[in-house]
Order: C-alpha cells, then structure tokens, then sequence
C-alpha cells in the first residue's frame, strides 16, 4: 500500500518541516509495511505524530540490529544518540550522524543500491539513520505537546537496546535467556512505542479511560512483539545473529540457541515457536481492551490501531498451524489478499468497536473472508 501524506498540516507547520514531514511519510512507507498502513489511515495532526515518533524509534532499532558494528560501539552510538535527543543534553544530533558515518553502507555519503545488496543491508533503514537530522528536525517543528508525550518512551527504548547490547556483548549477539527476559527486551522494543502512542492519545479522553488505555497498553504492544518474535526467528538469526526464543525453552526441546534454523532442528523449534505464540496470544483480551477505550480525536482512528492488532491476530493463526515453516522457509504471514481485505473493510465503514472481538473470532481460526 502507498503511504501517501494527508493533505491536511499540523496548523503550526512552516514549509520546511512540511517537506520533512513528506520526506518521514516516504521513508514510513520502506521500513514497516505495518506502520504505513497505519499511519495511511490516520489524519493530522496524529498522522505526523506518529509517522516521526516511529522514525525515531527506527533510528535506534537499525544500530542495535546492526551486526557489522561492535557491540561497544552499538552502546556508544545509541547513547549518543539519546544524548542527542535530550533537550537538556548539549549533544547535537549531527554529533550522532557524524559518529555513525563510517558504518553507514557503502561510502561515507553514498547510499548506492549496488553497496547496499552486496552488504545484505536494507537501504530503506540505513537511509533513515543517515537522514537522522532531518528526522529530528520534523520532529522539533511537532510543538511541545507532541515532543513531551513522545521524547520520554523514546529514551526509554534507546536505553533499554543499549542495555541489552551490553548485557549480550560478549555473545556476539542477544541470545535471550527466560520469557521473563523476552517480555523485557519486547517493552524496550515495542512497549515503549506503545506508551509513546497512549501518551498522544490520552490527552484527549478522561482519567478513567486514560487509565484503561494505560492498564493494557503493554499488552497491546506485547501481543504485536511476541508475534513479530515467533515469525522472525530465522531472519532475526541469518541477518543479526541474534535469538529471541527463550534458551530455557528451547533446551527443554533439546536445541541450543546457535541451532535454532538447523534443518535438523525443525520440529523442536516449531515446537518453541508455537509456545511463544500461545503465550502471545495470552494478550489479546488486553489489546482488545485498549482498542474499546482508545479515542477518535486529533485525527486517531480506530482503523489504524485495529488493523495491525487483527494482523497479529491472523498471523498468529498461521504460526499455530504451520511453525514449522519458520525455520523450512524463513517465515510465515497472512495473505496479501487477506490484509486487503482488512483494509477494505474497515474502509466500508462498517467496523466500530462492538464488532471488533467478532472479526477477532473469526481471524484466530480462519484467514479473513468478508460475510
């Protein structure tokens, strides 16, 4: 789906942070098919809000994917950058680009599709982080509401990866210990930009439905995270040396961390795979919860939320059925048609929260078909 920017500005946006605020909505579109969907059905000043926030939050989720860059170096650059990000730090985010030059692909200023196949790196990432100023820049045009409900999950997330970087630094990668330890390293992943979406949407409604908002947005980002984690096992291994399914689990089945994508191995990680995804499951009463109480104001819909939840929910679907083509062919995923037909749906206004746990039903034991 093409992510095209609303028409509609934030009323305070001068010009320049217009066509910033254009250049984050293209970049959106190249890092996360989940987040453009979303940010394509919201509108402004929400879309905006969310569309830099997230950028934001990619910045730091490529450096500590990053597999080329030591993992001192990894701390150092994402330390840098929260530094950066800090408005009582004196550190300038041009500081953090000039850091991250030399492990930019290719050369220092050229992000040439040649270089960036050869290397295995995804360019659209990359080209995030090297036009991090710009995406700091849109972010300071947000206005003071916008930057304080976002800055703090924001830190929060490029400490917690930079502490996961030092806790792993030894093991060339994260190798993951307990599911306790997995729901943490999930809150610094996702939970924080959880938090960072319920402190936006939380100015708009009451005490009580702040507090629902805020009671279940762990699991709502927890249910999306844990999916993403059972789905990604092989590429999280092949393309960052790093594994999520918890060792202590995968012990229990008689495989090693290391041998997570070993053909031989397949029943017994299918088997983790399909733990992890029961366990994820266990938080979509709470995502349901958060989507009832969530506010339609400064242009949040229901749709952008509720999509990617029925997402995870059809995807866990088919990691329950066929976990095993995890580690057989590097991953599973509902149907192109399927997330049409999610999309169109919500587009024929026909979805309001009372009928949400019904499509939720209908998506945990059979792909999508409108009735």
């Amino acid at each position: 789906m093409d992510t095209e920017p609303p028409t509609e500005r934030p009323a305070d946006a001068d010009l320049d942070a217009v066509a910033d605020i254009d250049w984050c909505y293209e970049a959106v579109q190249g890092v996360s098919r989940t987040f453009a969907i979303t940010i394509d059905v919201l509108e402004e000043p929400m879309a905006s809000y969310i569309c830099v926030g997230y950028l934001l939050c990619r910045v730091a989720d490529t450096v500590e994917d990053a597999g080329h860059i030591p993992p001192d170096e990894q701390a150092h650059l994402l330390r840098l950058y929260d530094e950066a990000l800090d408005p009582d730090e004196e550190t300038t985010i041009d500081e953090f680009r000039d850091a991250v030059d030399p492990w930019l692909p290719g050369e220092s200023d050229d992000l040439s599709a040649d270089d960036l196949d050869e290397a295995d790196w995804d360019a659209e990432d990359w080209e995030v982080v090297a036009e991090s100023p710009k995406v700091v820049a849109t972010f300071a045009s947000l206005g003071d509401d916008a930057q304080s409900a976002i800055y703090p999950p924001v830190s929060e997330l490029v400490g917690g990866m930079a502490e996961f970087v030092d806790r792993y630094a030894d093991d060339g990668g994260l190798r993951i210990r307990t599911i306790d330890e997995l729901e943490e390293y999930c809150w610094y992943a996702a939970g924080t930009v959880g938090e960072l979406i319920t402190n936006l949407l939380a100015q708009d409604v009451d005490d009580r439905r702040a507090e629902i908002l805020r009671a279940n947005a762990r699991g709502f980002a927890l249910l999306l995270q844990l999916v993403n984690v059972a789905k990604d096992v092989s590429d999280d291994f092949r393309e960052e040396n790093n594994v999520y399914l918890p060792a202590s689990w995968l012990r229990e089945h008689g495989v090693s961390p290391s041998g997570v994508t070993e053909p031989e191995n397949e029943p017994e990680v299918a088997g983790v795979i399909h733990r992890v995804t029961r366990h994820a499951r266990g938080y979509m009463d709470d995502a349901q919860r958060y989507l009832e109480a969530l506010p339609e104001s400064r242009g949040n819909t229901l749709e952008a939320w509720a999509i990617p939840y029925l997402l995870a929910v059809g995807t866990s679907r088919e990691l329950l059925e066929r976990p095993e083509d995890v580690v057989r062919e590097g991953g599973v995923k509902v149907s192109r048609s399927e997330v049409m037909g999610l999309v169109q749906l919500f587009k024929s206004d026909s979805v309001d929260r009372e009928n949400i746990g019904e499509i939720r039903s209908q998506l945990e034991d059979e792909p999508f078909s409108p009735s």
